[in-house]
């Protein structure tokens, strides 16, 4: 029954992210060209129900599931870490036209090349975890 939870959330949130075009390799184009609002409102509410929702789960110490409390630790004081780490992340954005959330809902509505987006997603993935203890943390 857990299992099915989260498969109807990544379900809803699948359907949100088509219907509000937020998949669209058109609207990420747009947006990279500051051509359009769309995207950026978008992330706009997407950053503050991120900010709501943290403080609600700070201000009245909820649990998780397990009835454990939830932690949010605060982030390093570091910026080289955010700046490289959103300058890579942007590239592949740009280039690809798809962030991660993305890419396995246009898999689901049956954009087969995006596999090859989705391999090239965790092959990053992998070199970034060979490579941690190497890069400025």
């Amino acid at each position: 029954m857990n299992a099915f939870k989260y498969l109807f959330v990544g379900f809803v949130f699948g359907i949100v992210l088509t219907k509000s075009e937020a998949v669209s390799w058109y609207r990420i184009y747009e947006m990279f060209k500051f051509e359009s609002f769309h995207m950026y409102g978008i992330i706009g509410v997407a950053v503050v129900t991120g900010i709501i929702g943290v403080q609600v789960i700070k201000r009245n110490n909820l649990k998780d599931l397990k009835g454990l409390p939830i932690e949010i630790l605060d982030k390093e004081k570091s910026s080289t870490r955010y700046w490289l780490g959103g300058l890579f992340f942007g590239l592949g954005w740009a280039l690809v036209g798809a962030c991660p959330g993305p890419i396995f809902i246009l898999l689901g509505a049956g954009f087969l090349p995006v596999i090859l987006v989705l391999f090239g997603a965790l092959v990053g993935t992998f070199i970034y975890g060979v490579l941690k203890d190497k890069l400025p943390h």
